[in-house]
């Protein structure tokens, strides 16, 4: 491509409204223009990208056995509905009417249409399993899109979903998932981790995600320094202590004290003088309208994600200060183990803790020398706080990181959650009815386009691995009013695309500065900068852009040499 006649709008002012490193350099490379609020066109240079991590995606699918197809991004309301989901999807689903007045939404993922597609298609296990996927433009109305196109309202993503017989079956359609997402986030030239992540709004069993290593990731993964352990924060466990023996000697009789307006974990501290790992927080929670009461330490922090899980529900809020006084008879700040009106569900941080202090139940008072057993019962101890650095990972108890991560991939068990609720049924070798065990599997494409511009980029601009770069190659002769140098960069440029080299010619009439910060900017792997004078000695100079090594090669060897390095590097 001659860079005379390309649409390629660059930039060298730094947009006002771009928060995250690969939207300015999207932008000021001219890959990107945003139409309104989380929605973008990707201009020509931006979507060459695109492109090559599609086909890398569609490879890797292909190798894995699943099969393309293409399905409608306008989804009836009745098969959401079906599933369970039309309300429980909330106002992220964008909802519309047709002229008959019948309810739609705009897909932000698949899983009632395939699941549909299939129930109505396969009859037998001799059908199974099948794995289909599809490449489509999906639409989330984010309540906040930022980040360009990294949290963007309309979407390009890869979903596939799975269909097998059995648990056995499903578990190996996951595994291969698994595996091709490896590779293709490889391929991409990106550093990743695959975390065990919470199902969300998809549901099911048991999920993965692939994070982006990077500082500018929204979300933020543990793992650990000696095995292969990793997860996000809103999954990552905490391995139940070991029991300490229960010695009742060890008891001090209860103490209920007045504490005037004292309500916070910190205030509480302070006026009784204890430390915030002597005190329990007793907080209430409405589970699908029902009251829990769930303790923790008053150093942690509960894990609301957790909770959920832990509970099944559908549902969780913290309860209203109406519900409060009903279940404990006090307003908030007060509340406590002794005498309340719900079950009780506390946090491993709790197992071996002894007289410690909670609320009374009573307005302005607490109660010191607390102990589960002798006081209260407990319905069960759970895994429920949000770790910390001071956590041990819970398979080999070696220390644990943090770190933050942009998440390009998820995979997922779903079980039969969407075949039981949409009847998608077969019949097995001795003819009974039974349901499909599903995964789904998405990759946002835009999202590992602009994860690798944060992991791949320095002050000058954008560094493409070979693999997904806009072009290979890009030729900038220094002055093409030099007939004899324009004519020489022409035969370069028309050699190295019939040998298979994706090429491009800055043939502008501009200075040679202005194109060499162009150069940076977009990207390229390769530049190959052809000048008089080293012309003149029948060579040209070879930049590397990711490691600025400069080599300068004979005019004549160059175009094996470039073919050599692009072959090597893809």
């Amino acid at each position: 491509m001659r860079y005379s006649e390309m649409f390629l709008p660059t930039s060298r002012e730094t947009p006002s409204d771009a928060e995250v490193i690969s939207h300015r350099l999207m932008l000021r490379a001219g890959m990107i223009r945003k139409l309104t609020s989380g929605i973008y066109s990707y201009l020509p240079l931006g979507y060459r990208v695109i492109k090559k991590v599609e086909q890398i995606i569609r490879e890797e699918m292909d190798r894995a056995g699943a099969q393309e197809v293409f399905l409608p991004a306008v989804q009836p309301a009745e098969l959401w509905i079906e599933s369970g989901r039309w309300q429980f999807y909330g106002k992220e689903l964008l909802r519309l009417k047709d002229r008959h007045n019948r309810e739609y939404c705009i897909g932000p993922t698949h899983e009632e249409v395939i699941t549909d597609l299939v129930r109505n298609e396969i009859q037998t296990y001799r059908q199974l399993p099948i794995n289909l996927y599809q490449i489509q433009t999906k639409f989330r109305d984010e309540i906040r899109p930022r980040f360009g196109i990294m949290r963007s309202r309309e979407f390009g993503m890869k979903d596939a979903y799975s269909f097998d017989a059995d648990d056995s079956g499903a578990e190996l359609s996951y595994k291969k998932m698994f595996e091709a997402y490896n590779r293709i986030f490889s391929r991409c030239g990106l550093s990743f981790r695959p975390v065990e992540a919470d199902s969300g709004s998809i549901g099911g069993s048991f999920s993965h995600e692939f994070l982006v290593t990077a500082d500018s990731g929204e979300d933020g993964m543990v793992y650990c320094t000696s095995c292969d352990y990793a997860a996000n924060l809103e999954k990552a466990e905490i391995a139940r202590p070991e029991e300490r023996h229960i010695d009742e000697s060890e008891f001090l009789p209860l103490e209920e004290i007045y504490t005037p307006d004292v309500r916070t974990i910190e205030e509480v501290s302070a006026f009784l003088n204890v430390t915030t790992q002597d005190i329990v927080k007793t907080l209430i929670f409405s589970a699908d309208d029902s009251p829990i009461a769930v303790l923790i330490r008053g150093d942690e922090e509960i894990n609301e994600i957790k909770l959920k899980n832990y509970l099944g529900c559908d549902s969780l809020e913290l309860a209203t200060d109406d519900i409060v006084h009903e279940v404990t008879g006090a307003p908030k700040g007060f509340a406590g183990g002794i005498g309340i009106k719900s079950e009780i569900i506390a946090d491993y941080s709790l197992i071996n803790m002894r007289n410690f202090v909670m609320g009374a139940n009573k307005q302005d008072y607490h109660i010191k020398n607390c102990n589960i057993g002798r006081d209260f019962k407990i319905k069960d101890f759970a895994d429920l706080r949000i770790v910390e650095v001071t956590d041990l990972c819970p398979r080999c108890k070696s220390p644990i990181e943090f770190a933050r991560g942009i998440e390009v991939g998820h995979v997922f068990k779903l079980g039969t959650k969407y075949s039981k609720a949409m009847k998608a049924t077969f019949l097995d070798k001795d003819g009974k009815e039974k349901y499909m065990v599903m995964g789904c599997y998405g990759i946002g494409v835009g999202r590992t386009m602009a994860a690798c511009i944060e992991q791949n980029n320095d002050e000058d601009g954008i560094i493409w691995p070979f693999s997904i770069a806009p072009y290979h190659v890009l030729i900038t002769p220094v002055n093409i009013k030099n007939k004899e140098l324009l004519s020489m960069a022409e035969k370069l440029y028309d050699n190295l695309e019939g040998r298979g080299i994706e090429v491009l010619l800055d043939d502008r009439d501009e200075r040679a500065g202005v194109k060499f910060k162009d150069a940076d900017l977009i990207g390229i792997p390769l530049r190959i900068t052809m000048g008089p004078k080293k012309l003149a000695e029948g060579k040209v100079e070879v930049r590397f852009r990711k490691s600025g090594e400069v080599r300068e090669i004979l005019f004549d060897d160059v175009e094996d040499f470039v073919v050599q390095v692009v072959k090597r590097e893809q």
